[in-house]
């Protein structure tokens, strides 16, 4: 007899899990019903449906012809109320962590990469201490130090009057002045230490669902430490795939410990310093070898700080849950209890006290900055030596865009702590100018932050020159593409103006790929000109309008204008930069403009400064995975995960997360990706083209549509191999040139938004389906475990 017929197999039931992107979106605008239920997450980040699609598991019947729609929702991560725009002052840190994640592709080279990792926590940590050190200038040294010194400063002050040296109350000393004023930066160091660990229990305290992390053989044996990581693991699991790359639970611990002891640190260190100078240079009630001993507890715990922030960096093969809480327990406490030691030494009664002048900070200030050019020089040369041993063609300045990405963090950290120096003495002085003499009162900040204002007006010329080529650039580009867009859309009759648009646009869009012309110049410049400034400050010890009297009536004026447009620049910068941030959160226009630069920079966990803002990247790729992962193994069906702009980053670095037989099942749909064009260039061992062709390998199959009028999105450059090519573009963009019947009125030029509309979508999300391999029965007799018979599933087509 001939051998029984076997029944077709069923493709299951379909889902697909859309994750939008950059600015947000409702689950009403995302599955297009006004009637939307939260299947599971809260109001931070959650999964809905339509209302009626809630039983749609139950009902296959239904779907035979369409996948069930899910939508991710993450926008709460990122925005919500305007109070968020406070942490845009946090925007140097969050700058100087994405310089860890742009370290160039090594192989085989560790200890390289664990050297990048140190230099740019080194960083990281001087960032916090010239955070505090701004502050401790502000509140003791021009608050406490110099205008309750001075009786024309505080007469003018009502505030300031209890610690006026006028009115001889207790508070009048020196020293118990700054051991008040302290209070200021204390509580600002508090501060940072409350909203990184109440955003970690927000935001990343998540573990990944046990079962959802990549498979053990695939992702190799696991080290007993790894401090760093190389970007793309020996045994073929890139970085992102590894179980412990979403919860660095204990570096983020260890890090916090150590910068807010370096910030308890600074405050003790401005405190005692004052009266243990004084101590020394006489014979007072209080003997000098107290404030030295103090000293030597200061440098003792920038010893144990230092240690604590070189000795240990990520650990991602594993989940690390591991905390070191002596740690993160007694460093804080110790420091702390250092400062309040440091107060009482400099509260004590030294009847023969004055203050005059202005505290050391010029030191302070330069030893910051020299260390961290040095920083950044050494970075460069760490990061040139990984890219020429692993190069990576599309890499943006040959591997340099790390350490251009942290001299930019410096610059606004000089920028935000100079401007409100400057603001604050400007106030305190009334109509005078600190630092130039006549009817100035108080001598003002430290000669180099007004140095380091000077420049800014030189760098915005300098950064004129390369802005205007580009523009020229942009505009001949967009002159030779209009014959292009002629001939696509075939009008016999085209319209200049309808073809000069599409070209504008299209030639706007590409100016992305320009951006490393503009920021490695400007970063270079700053660099050289922060050196420049240094040294005139060292040189001159005066402001530049009065060190470069003298030098002929030119160079004089041009010495006195750029010192006061300078320091009304950073000011003004500081206030714009804050109004502008609160509005990103409140209008959703500008919120889509500026979003992509916070959203990338949120994207990635806090390994090098734990005061960054939080990455919602560790709630949202382990929701992602973890949702996939569960539905596949209780339906067995087939799963699209549709991913538009950020989101498309977010459901790559999902897919990587899942096991082997979980992405059996899965298909990536991405569309306005920056996935090669924003992250393979810029964080090439994480998105290089080694991890690219690994998650092409590995998942079962991948499609990514993009436009030539999108700024964002673009190709992922991966049409190797012998299956379908991954990119589909570039699409039509408008579909329609003109007027037609079917199209009456001018259609829009999408760009980077509506992908959907687009038919191809529907099309090529029917195909991916197609392509996933068909379901194999629980059981050869069709009963589940139960011994009820199965619901067969729909037929697997798609049209959208």
């Amino acid at each position: 007899m001939p051998p029984a017929t076997q029944a077709p197999q069923s493709p299951g039931p379909a889902l697909e899990l859309l994750v939008h992107g950059v600015g947000g979106a409702t689950p009403q605008e995302m599955l297009d019903d006004p009637r939307t239920v939260r299947i599971t997450g809260d109001a931070t980040a959650a999964i809905y449906r339509r209302a009626e699609d809630t039983d749609a598991e139950q009902h296959p019947e239904r779907y035979r012809d369409r996948p069930i729609p899910e939508a991710y929702c993450w926008s709460n991560l990122t925005s919500g109320n305007g109070s968020r725009a406070l942490w845009l002052l946090l925007l140097p840190f969050m700058v100087v962590n994405l310089a860890h994640w742009m370290r160039p592709t090594a192989r085989s080279r560790t200890r390289a990469v664990r050297l990048y990792g140190v230099l740019v926590r080194l960083l990281a940590l001087s960032l916090t201490v010239l955070l505090t050190a701004a502050a401790c200038e502000v509140a003791l040294d021009l608050a406490a130090w110099q205008c309750a010194g001075v009786p024309d400063c505080s007469n003018q002050r009502s505030w300031l009057g209890f610690l006026s040296t006028a009115q001889g109350g207790w508070w009048s000393q020196p020293g118990r002045r700054l051991a008040l004023a302290s209070l200021v930066p204390t509580a600002l160091v508090g501060l940072l230490w409350f909203l990184s660990n109440r955003t970690w229990s927000a935001y990343e305290s998540q573990r990944p669902l046990t079962g959802t992390h990549p498979d053990d053989e695939e992702a190799g044996p696991a080290p007993a430490s790894s401090p760093a990581t190389t970007g793309t693991a020996p045994f073929g699991r890139p970085a992102l795939g590894r179980p412990g790359f979403w919860y660095g639970r204990r570096l983020v611990a260890r890090l916090r410990a150590a910068h807010t002891a370096a910030g308890f640190l600074t405050v003790a260190a401005s405190v005692a310093g004052a009266a243990a100078r004084h101590d020394r240079s006489v014979t007072g009630p209080v003997p000098g070898v107290l404030g030295r001993l103090i000293e030597a507890a200061l440098v003792l715990g920038g010893i144990v700080v230092l240690w604590v922030v070189c000795r240990r960096g990520r650990s991602e093969r594993r989940l690390d849950n591991r905390l070191d809480r002596a740690l993160i327990t007694y460093l804080p406490g110790a420091a702390l209890a250092l400062l309040v030691l440091a107060a009482v030494y400099a509260a004590w009664p030294r009847p023969d006290w004055a203050s005059s002048g202005a505290l050391p900070g010029d030191l302070v200030f330069s030893v910051i900055t020299l260390g961290q050019g040095v920083l950044v020089v050494v970075l460069a040369v760490v990061s040139l030596s990984l890219y020429r041993r692993t190069p990576e063609p599309r890499t943006v300045m040959f591997g340099l865009g790390g350490p251009v990405v942290a001299m930019l963090a410096c610059a606004l950290g000089g920028v935000m702590s100079g401007g409100v120096s400057q603001r604050v003495a400007d106030w305190l002085d009334g109509p005078g100018t600190p630092g130039m003499g006549g009817n100035s009162v108080i001598v003002g900040p430290p000669v180099l932050l007004s140095w380091q204002a000077s420049v800014i007006p030189v760098l915005l010329v300098l950064l004129a020159v390369p802005a205007l080529l580009l523009l020229v650039r942009t505009w001949l580009t967009a002159r030779a593409l209009e014959p292009r867009i002629d001939q696509e859309y075939e009008e016999a009759r085209p319209d200049p103006a309808r073809t000069r648009q599409i070209a504008r646009i299209q030639a706007a869009a590409a100016l992305t790929d320009s951006t490393p012309w503009i920021l490695g110049p400007v970063c270079g410049a700053t660099l050289l000109l922060g050196a420049a400034a240094v040294y005139g400050a060292w040189v001159s010890g005066e402001v530049p309008g009065i060190a470069l009297k003298g030098d002929g009536a030119f160079i004089e004026s041009v010495a006195q204008a750029a010192q006061s447009t300078g320091s009304w620049m950073v000011g003004l910068g500081f206030i714009l930069f804050v109004t502008w941030g609160r509005r990103a959160y409140r209008d959703a226009s500008a919120r889509r403009t500026i979003g992509i630069l916070w959203d990338v920079g949120t994207f990635w966990p806090r390994a090098a400064h734990p005061f960054a803002p939080p990455c919602y990247a560790e709630r949202a790729v382990p929701d992602l995975a973890s949702r996939m992962s569960g539905w596949t193994g209780l339906t067995r069906g087939r799963l699209v995960i549709s991913g538009h702009s950020q989101g498309s980053v977010l459901a790559a670095s999902a897919v990587w997360q899942l096991p082997a037989h979980t992405r059996s099942r899965v298909a990536l749909l991405t569309y306005g990706s920056p996935i090669e064009r924003l992250y393979a260039r810029w964080f090439p061992a994480y998105f290089g083209h080694g991890p690219l062709h690994a998650l092409h390998r590995s998942v079962h199959c991948w499609r990514n549509l993009w436009r030539a009028t999108d700024p964002i999105g673009g190709r992922v450059r991966l049409d190797e191999g012998p299956g379908p090519e991954v990119d589909r573009g570039p699409l039509k963009d408008p579909l329609v040139y003109g007027r037609t019947p079917e199209h009456p009125l001018p259609e829009a030029v999408l760009g980077h938004s509506d992908y959907q509309a687009d038919p191809v979508f529907a099309q090529e999300r029917a195909v991916l389906l197609e392509r996933l391999d068909p379901v194999l029965p629980r059981q050869a007799d069709g009963e589940d475990g139960s011994g009820a018979p199965r619901t067969q599933g729909s037929s697997g087509k798609s049209s959208g």
